[in-house]
């Protein structure tokens, strides 16, 4: 990308009217970022959802200054970035009709052929969520997941520092530009962080902290990640609102359930009671729905611990998931849930007992047979 072309972006980003969703529209229209301020208004007023309010202010001379302003502060401290179209911005976010324009980086962040999912949660965790949280990313680490979260208090950050205390990849979303840190306790994390990961924003380094700029910054951890894992949630809260954006992109959403009386499970009760989020009540039912594989090194070894035993006890719901694998062969979980009168979470976790008995083993695209 040209300095000229970075410019234009950055210009028609800094336009107060114009959301991510609304750019991308014009420069549809138009054909670039530049040819948008070239465009006549006439024209501009034909595409649909775009009215004089929208481009108010379009043509105002602040908006190439303060551009020039953050392609400085860009230069000056070698900050990444990538436009939507670009191969390198991420796979997912392209998928988000509201992803960012133009996406900041630092750090060394590589999402390729990765697993990839966003753990949120309560600012103020208790105890047990936090040791969730920790067993949580333990146990997924030998799928090696990227883990994306916000980096804020409580859940966010236990989630970062579980990832890096099992070597794996994390990044933190932001709500504010990257040259600072909010909160700042946390600027002591951000080497490690760096290292292993990064940060992604699509605020400026002039952008005010202002706290509405968490629920945008939400759109991102959503978009980034093939599954929202909500930790704990009160009846109200940011991770609520991820969930929900989650939901939007058709992505897959997990909630973990508490106590009735527990006022941090109340948000993750009702993301479950409504369907709106699927119980997770063990860490391995998040690779059994999502078909995640070991690579053939880890899945060697694990076939090594999970030979088929002789005299297998099987349990009757096991039983009957055993039958009717005999009868089809192999068979995809939502099917094997369907037939076997099954809810989803309860049958993955029977999966897995039956997988840890050497009786059945999974198979790309959340396939299932018998060994």
């Amino acid at each position: 990308m040209t300095e000229e072309e970075l410019l234009n972006i950055l210009a028609l980003q800094h336009v107060p009217k114009i959301g991510a969703t609304t750019a991308k529209k014009l420069i549809a229209h138009c054909g670039s970022a530049e040819a948008v301020f070239k465009e006549r208004k006439s024209n501009i007023l034909k595409i649909d959802g775009i009215g004089t309010v929208t481009i108010e202010g379009l043509h105002d001379k602040i908006h190439f200054e303060e551009a020039k302003n953050e392609i400085r502060y860009i230069k000056d401290n070698a900050i990444g970035f990538s436009y939507f179209t670009d191969n390198n911005y991420p796979e997912r976010l392209k998928h988000c009709i509201d992803g960012p324009l133009l996406l900041f980086q630092s750090g060394n962040i590589n999402l390729e052929n990765k697993y990839i999912i966003s753990i949120v949660g309560a600012r103020k965790i208790t105890t047990s969520g936090i040791t969730f949280c920790e067993k949580l990313v333990e146990e997924l680490a030998p799928y090696d997941p990227v883990i994306i979260s916000g980096f804020a208090y409580g859940t966010d950050i236990t989630a970062h520092k579980a990832a890096l205390k099992h070597n794996l990849q994390t990044i933190g979303c932001l709500a504010h530009g990257l040259n600072q840190i909010y909160p700042k306790v946390h600027k002591k994390y951000m080497r490690d962080v760096e290292k292993h990961g990064g940060f992604f924003t699509d605020f400026w380094s002039s952008d005010t902290f202002d706290r509405k700029n968490f629920l945008k910054r939400n759109r991102i951890i959503a978009g980034l990640s093939e599954a929202t894992i909500v930790v704990e949630s009160a009846e109200k809260g940011g991770s609520l609102v991820t969930a929900d954006i989650a939901n939007s992109y058709n992505r897959d959403v997990f909630a973990v359930p508490g106590r009735t009386t527990d006022s941090q499970s109340v948000g993750c009760n009702n993301l479950i009671k409504t369907n709106q989020a699927h119980l997770l009540s063990s860490p391995l039912d998040v690779p059994y729905l999502l078909g995640w594989e070991l690579d053939a090194s880890t899945s060697s070894a694990s076939q090594k611990n999970v030979q088929k035993q002789l005299f297998v006890e099987l349990d009757s719901d096991e039983k009957i998931i055993y039958n009717f694998l005999k009868e089809n062969n192999k068979a995809l979980l939502d099917v094997i849930a369907l037939n076997c009168n099954m809810p989803t979470y309860k049958l993955a976790g029977l999966l897995l007992n039956m997988e840890l008995k050497g009786v059945v083993r999974p198979l790309p695209g959340k396939l299932f047979e018998l060994i």
